[in-house]
């Protein structure tokens, strides 16, 4: 990627921005460093796991605290001779406490759902030697511990019997005498690796002894008693012999350290990969921002985009759409100064960058992005005074540079390209460098104010044409884009703001008239226009979003609603078949009360395009529906001087209006196997397979079936069990023999099933 492009686009300033959210120094400088993906696989992985970073992080609130640099401390190690002091290894021990802690986080996800980070962090090799040697040896403040080793704990031990001894002695000396008074502290302290007391200056003479040292104010003298003279002899010996313990215990941990460099190594690595992970998933709410797939093959079309820095920055960012039709490469966008093309090129580019970088950027959900291998910008001030370079030639000496490297999936913007040299022909260069990009089927945005690249922009198959749009009244730029229309340049209406003297402006119009190219009422009256579009688009989509939120909220009541009322009817629909199959009811009178209770959430009668019945149409005999129950009937009786209809449905005879009548169903084809479900129609076959159930369970199950099929108003069953031992048959028959509502049941035919299989009729 060319760094200048970088450069102008300010995409270091958002890696700067990005580092701020990183714990550790090195997670920032990792950071700093990152570049565009510069392979597709690579791309796909790097966004695959900032996904799965985005809801890991959301849905356990870990976080990766600041970990110790390792680079100098792992270089230093390489080398044979070198021993690591305690700091060193207290930041390694830091590092892999941090990263264990982490480690462990990430591998108790879900893997199915945390495919990329759980094999991340599982295929790092643990340098489980190193980590029990330092979690064995080191203490929480970065000291070696007394149980490092023998040779260590002896020492030690014999120093805090010293300094007890020194306790008592000092104690002894002075007995009742009142040396408080001229005691700066009194505790013993130590100084070059001696006790002393620490004396007021005034107070010296009062203790014979040694003065080691004086406090930088003068007022505290450090004073060695002569009594402990030699108690202190013997503690400089122990001091020696202790470094010369822990130098031992320095140098077995540096061997550990060496040995599993390569892991730390690992460890190190994937942890600054978790912090700077972190730091996208923190930029990402920074910027409300998303993960911007780049497909191959997709359309231009950036929803809502906002610049990233400005929105980093806390600006109240106007959202622009950036978007081209499917089969459009180029766009063009011209209209006054100031009123935000080069932003809205700058934040194309600066969005393609990070979207190749797999960092999040502040769009909207239905965004798309072609796959893009590479970023050009050649901006109009092109000028460089050190190397005698004018503004249109600098331009086109860094474009000619460029121009081997650019390819199909290249994104080049061009911002002013052809000005400091005659208009008309640098409009002419422009329009051919287009054409050249075009035909290496390259993306181009380009701002302009040449009038013949607007005109092009317009004819143009591949090319769309866009305008930075002014507020109508005050000429105020609004920062938004429309389409498929060109824009003026306002350079006198830019003018007059800045301050410009009013006669320069008059006789500037002037000249305009006379050359004939004043076009700002036409471009005025096409920008007024636009604006009233926009306005109503918006309006629209506020209206929309509204709306969505209504229905989403009515739907959701309705759905908590309707499981409440059909909660409601199956325990009512349960109380009523518990009572009839305890003979507290009828089965006409279960069935009736069931009607009743399935009418509390029959559906309202809807006006129908379809002509109802005649009473020409009915005839004792005839198959309707039912549509309060939903049922197949068949009509019995006709009563029409009340316009009565009598219908038996499932055996349950009930006089309706014709207007509760509707044709028969077309008949279905039955699908094998046993499903009960609230649409099964009235006298339809109903079939059950128990085969390969338990005696228990079959039982359970034909008596549940046997209660839905009363309940649908079924007529005639199938239940299937099998030849086999015959033990589900029998269960089957037992359980038919005592079922209240079973009228017969007989063994199948031959050709049906035989033995394997039982019809049953119910009343």
């Amino acid at each position: 990627m060319d760094s200048r492009t970088l450069t102008l686009l300010d995409y270091p300033k958002v890696l700067e921005l990005l580092s701020h959210h990183a714990f550790s120094l090195a997670g920032k400088g990792a950071c700093r460093e990152l570049m565009p993906c510069t392979s597709q696989d690579r791309l796909s992985h790097e966004v695959g796991l900032l996904q799965q970073a985005l809801a890991w992080f959301g849905e356990t609130g870990h976080v990766f605290p600041a970990f110790p640099e390792l680079d100098g401390v792992l270089a230093f190690v390489g080398q044979p001779a070198a021993i690591l002091d305690k700091d060193g290894l207290w930041a390694v021990f830091r590092m892999l406490e941090t990263a264990k802690t982490g480690r462990d986080a990430v591998l108790d996800a879900p893997s199915k759902r945390f495919t990329l980070l759980v094999d991340a962090a599982d295929q790092v090799t643990w340098p489980s030697k190193t980590w029990s040697g330092l979690k064995r040896c080191m203490n929480s403040e970065g000291e070696l511990k007394d149980e490092s080793s023998p040779g260590l704990y002896s020492v030690r031990q014999e120093m805090r019997s010293i300094l007890a001894r020194c306790t008592r002695k000092v104690h002894d000396f002075f007995g009742d005498k009142d040396v408080l008074s001229f005691l700066q502290d009194e505790f013993l302290t130590i100084s070059a690796d001696r006790y002393v007391l620490a004396v007021k200056s005034n107070f010296k003479g009062k203790i014979k002894g040694i003065v080691h040292d004086f406090s930088q104010t003068g007022e505290t003298c450090y004073i060695e008693p002569l009594f402990l003279v030699e108690l202190n002899n013997q503690v400089r010996d122990l001091k020696q012999e202790e470094r010369e313990e822990e130098r031992k215990v320095l140098t077995l941990l540096t061997d550990l350290v060496r040995q599993e460099a390569a892991g730390i190594r690992e460890m190190y690595d994937w942890l600054v990969m978790m912090d700077v992970l972190q730091a996208k998933v923190r930029l990402a709410a920074s910027l409300d921002g998303i993960v911007l797939h780049m497909e191959p093959g997709a359309p231009l079309a950036l929803k809502s985009a906002r610049h990233p820095l400005l929105a980093l920055q806390g600006n109240a960012v106007v959202p622009v759409d950036i978007e081209l039709e499917p089969d459009q490469k180029g766009l063009i966008v011209s209209g006054g100064n100031a009123g935000g093309k080069t932003v809205s090129l700058k934040t194309l580019g600066l969005i393609a960058l990070m979207a190749r970088t797999a960092l999040p950027v502040p769009v909207a959900p239905e965004s798309r992005l072609p796959l893009l291998d590479q970023v050009f910008v050649s901006m109009g001030d092109e000028q460089s005074l050190e190397e005698s370079l004018s503004t249109f030639t600098a331009q086109i000496r860094h474009f000619a540079r460029l121009w081997p490297h650019i390819g199909p999936a290249t994104l080049v913007i061009l911002d002013e390209f052809g000005m400091g040299t005659d208009p008309s022909q640098g409009a002419a260069l422009a329009q051919a460098v287009v054409d050249g990009l075009l035909e290496r089927d390259s993306f181009v945005a380009v701002a302009t104010h040449f009038p013949a690249l607007k005109v092009y922009g317009l004819t143009k198959q591949q090319v769309r044409a866009a305008s930075v749009l002014f507020d109508p009244r005050t000429k105020k730029p609004l920062y938004k884009l429309v389409y498929d229309q060109v824009g003026a340049s306002q350079a006198l209406d830019v003018a007059r703001e800045q301050g410009l003297d009013a006669s320069i402006l008059a006789r500037a119009e002037e000249y305009l008239l006379l050359e004939g190219g004043d076009t700002r009422d036409i471009f005025n009256r096409l920008n007024a226009l636009a604006e009233s579009k926009e306005k109503e688009l918006d309006r629209l989509k506020k209206r929309e979003a509204v709306l969505e939120e209504k229905w989403a909220r009515r739907q959701q009541r309705f759905e908590r609603e309707r499981a409440e009322l059909v909660k409601g009817l199956e325990a009512r629909s349960q109380e009523i078949v518990r009572a009839w199959r305890q003979g507290r009811l009828g089965r006409k009178q279960a069935l009736s009360k069931l009607a009743e209770a399935r009418k509390q959430i029959a559906p309202a009668p809807r006006e129908s395009t379809t002509r109802g019945f005649a009473w020409a149409d009915l005839a004792p005999g005839k198959r309707v529906v039912y549509t309060s129950w939903d049922k197949s009937a068949v009509v019995e009786a006709l009563d029409q001087r009340k316009k009565r209809v009598k219908i038996n449905a499932g055996g349950l005879a009930v006089w309706v209006g014709i207007e509760d009548l509707a044709p028969d169903r077309p008949a279905t084809a039955k699908s094998p196997g046993y499903t009960v479900n609230s649409g099964q129609v009235a006298g339809s076959l109903m079939r059950l397979d128990l085969r390969g159930m338990r005696a228990d369970e079959a039982q359970a199950r034909l008596e549940s079936f046997l209660d839905s099929a009363i309940l649908k108003g079924g007529c005639e069953l199938e239940i299937i069990h099998g030849k086999g031992t015959g033990v589900l048959k029998t269960v089957a028959h037992e359980v038919l023999q005592g079922f209240p509502g079973v009228q017969s049941f007989a063994l199948a035919n031959a050709d049906e099933g035989g033995d394997g299989m039982t019809r049953v009729v119910l009343e």
